[in-house]
């Protein structure tokens, strides 16, 4: 039972790998802010940074089974998942907590996803009134309203809708649709015809049979309805936008009323599925994927009832099955997981609730977090070192020289208009309307999806919230809204191995510097400089300027491109280029950043720890960062649906564009990764 997407702009989320965090004195006690005996000084720097820095943990730190990658941040999210377990188990254990508080919730959510005796004996009985539902579905009409029922709860058999920020008038709330029903990653993984992808087609086919034995599917019946699923999917698939297509922020953007839309997609009736969906009056909404809606709406014209109700009874079942009885978690298990990533043991049930409970309560739990694990004194260090941060960036911008005078002025007025939110919201949000019990965790998933697609979609024609945040406290991660123009950094993200107030600067700077670089030059990579300082998709550059810019980003999508990761698998350069700018443009603001601090503080640059100068520091601390480990079946994945570089290359990719590292390392023409000057972008 996926959640409905919340687009923050343009980005889902600026992601980050990495999930839930807790306080940062023991750790960034233990160990030492970077830890030499991880390195492999074996390798020379210009042939390989990444292993250089990180290789003798690679070597001595082998995935876990119930993992598809393991990574520095991997090692904190279970140190901090047993700070979040004590948190939640206190909840539940809590007997005298006042019934419709958010301790209760949290407490009767976590107990009755952690009742596996409950859950079994109850199999799919909470799904079964909505199967009957299906069964009884006579028209096209029925089709569209039973979709619009199920899309409420969590469940996207067509597409997915939300309420964000309108992309040309950023200060209203509209509609969106975008493209969802497929039960593989993307398109490619229906059309392509190389062998990897057409044995994962053919063990989807098999795990869509699975499913439909565990509902008493003769095998006969089971593959006449794979079969069927399948055909209707692939045909969805051949009518859907690419990963790279999406990332146009004007292919994207295509807002019309929903009278233009029935003329442009007919044969889906767009006003009763709207109409069916809440109570909210929706007049226009953003169409994302025009292509899809008309593929759709002659797609559903010219298949029958009865096959529509085959396919809403998949994805009902598919997409509630991690939350069933065991035999249904098992199979979803073995096809997402261990099949196409990889992983070959099941998290323990603890963090799979957790990781529920944390999502659909997100706020509640962020409360208690905020209150016992966040120190406040991060926030207003942070708050500074975000504005150095936006000082050298100032300054950057100044001194370019292929950018104009105009350009310039504008990107100014950009930065200076960014917001920063740090650590949590102001004001939080209220689950009063949310009734959670101990007696069905399918039951509270279904209420709470339910809950927060009202709250949600009733956001649709009003003015958006500038004091709402897009994650939750306790999540380790960050991100840019180019609708809003702000940059946001919870509270989690703010302990070793970002920040650590016992570190020296330099590897503050080169890790929570850089990523607050990162996102602040989000708002100027490929997508992000398409909107202006008010969040609203305006081309501001002069036409000259964007050539010149798109001049240097090329020489960026040519460097990934050239990354071979896996087999014949190379980094798409035009899919991560946003990414890659970001890491680049955070690298180059945080360094300068870092440049002036060093001299406001009298910083010797050429003293030594651990044998390594400030800006050797600096340089250490980002590569630490993105350790890891990672299966063959994740990477590939990855590399076809993620728009992050693999950890590898966010290291040997980014540096080697940065001038200084190329002088603290001495890395010399003859090593492999050097890239002559002119092969360097100057883009910040």
């Amino acid at each position: 039972m996926k959640k409905e997407i919340f687009k923050w702009g343009k980005y889902l989320l600026v992601i980050l790998p990495f999930a839930f965090a807790c306080n940062q004195t023991e750790q960034s006690k233990q160990e030492p802010a970077i830890n030499t005996a991880y390195m492999d000084t074996t390798i020379n720097p210009g042939d390989d940074f990444y292993r250089y820095v990180n290789g003798t943990w690679m070597a001595s730190n082998p995935i876990p089974d119930d993992k598809t990658r393991y990574g520095a941040f991997d090692e904190l999210i279970e140190k901090n998942r047993e700070k979040l377990k004590s948190l939640i188990n206190d909840a539940m254990n809590d007997k005298n907590a006042p019934k419709g508080s958010n301790k209760q919730k949290i407490g009767d959510f976590y107990a009755s996803g952690m009742d596996s005796v409950k859950r079994n004996e109850e199999g799919i009985k909470e799904l079964q009134p909505y199967f009957d539902k299906i069964s009884q579905l006579s028209t096209k009409e029925d089709v569209i309203k039973m979709a619009a029922e199920l899309q409420a709860y969590g469940i996207t058999p067509f597409f997915y809708i939300y309420a964000s920020p309108d992309e040309k008038n950023s200060s209203m709330v509209i509609a969106n649709m975008w493209q969802a029903g497929l039960g593989l990653p993307n398109r490619d993984y229906y059309v392509k015809k190389d062998e990897r992808s057409e044995t994962i087609r053919k063990d989807y086919l098999q795990h869509i049979q699975n499913i439909y034995k565990l509902l008493d599917k003769t095998d006969k019946e089971a593959k006449q309805l794979a079969d069927k699923i399948m055909n209707i999917e692939t045909k969805m698939a051949e009518f859907s936008f690419t990963n790279l297509e999406n990332r146009d922020p004007q292919a994207t953007y295509n807002k019309m009323s929903v009278a233009d839309l029935q003329k442009e997609a007919s044969g889906f009736d767009w006003e009763l599925f709207l109409s069916s969906l809440s109570n909210v009056q929706i007049d226009s909404i953003n169409i994302a994927q025009v292509k899809f809606t008309k593929g759709l709406g002659e797609l559903f014209a010219n298949t029958s009832v009865d096959n529509w109700k085959d396919f809403l009874n998949w994805k009902l079942i598919n997409q509630s099955a991690p939350y069933l009885s065991d035999d249904f978690v098992t199979e979803n298990f073995n096809f997402y997981a261990k099949s196409l990533l990889g992983q070959q043991k099941m998290k323990p049930r603890w963090k799979s609730v957790q990781n529920t409970v944390s999502s659909e309560l997100g706020e509640a739990i962020g409360q208690i977090y905020v209150e016992k694990y966040f120190p406040p004194e991060a926030k207003q260090k942070i708050t500074e070192l975000v504005a150095n941060l936006k000082k050298a960036l100032k300054i950057r911008i100044n001194n370019l020289q292929w950018m104009s005078d105009d350009t310039k002025k504008a990107a100014l007025e950009k930065l200076a208009a960014i917001n920063v939110k740090v650590g949590y919201p102001d004001k939080w949000r209220d689950y009063s309307g949310l009734e959670i019990t101990r007696n069905s965790f399918v039951k509270n998933l279904m209420a709470s999806n339910k809950f927060n697609f009202e709250y949600m979609i009733n956001k649709i024609g009003k003015p958006v919230d500038k004091d709402e945040w897009g994650m939750t406290p306790q999540t380790v991660n960050a991100y840019y809204s180019p609708n809003r123009n702000e940059i946001v950094f919870p509270a989690a993200i703010l302990q070793p191995p970002f920040f650590n107030v016992n570190a020296d600067d330099a590897v503050n700077y080169g890790a929570i510097g850089v990523v607050i670089g990162h996102e602040t030059t989000h708002g100027f990579d490929d997508q992000g400089r398409q909107y202006d300082k008010d969040g609203n998709l305006n081309d501001w550059w002069t036409e000259e300027d964007a050539k010149k810019y798109e001049e240097q980003t090329g020489k960026l999508v040519n460097q990934y491109n050239g990354f071979m990761a896996i087999d014949s698998m190379h980094v798409d350069g035009e899919l991560t280029l946003g990414e890659n700018i970001a890491d680049f443009g955070g690298l180059t603001i945080a360094l300068e950043a870092f440049k002036i601090n060093m001299k406001e503080k009298g910083i010797d640059p050429n003293e030594k720890i651990d044998g390594f100068t400030p800006i050797q520091r600096f340089f250490l601390s980002y590569a630490t960062i993105w350790r890891q480990n990672i299966r063959d079946k994740e990477l590939k994945n990855r590399l076809e649906n993620d728009v992050h570089s693999p950890g590898e290359y966010r290291v040997n990719g980014a540096l080697f564009n940065v001038p200084e590292f190329y002088e603290v390392f001495n890395i010399k023409e003859t090593d492999k990764l050097y890239r002559t000057p002119e092969q360097r972008p100057v883009i910040w």
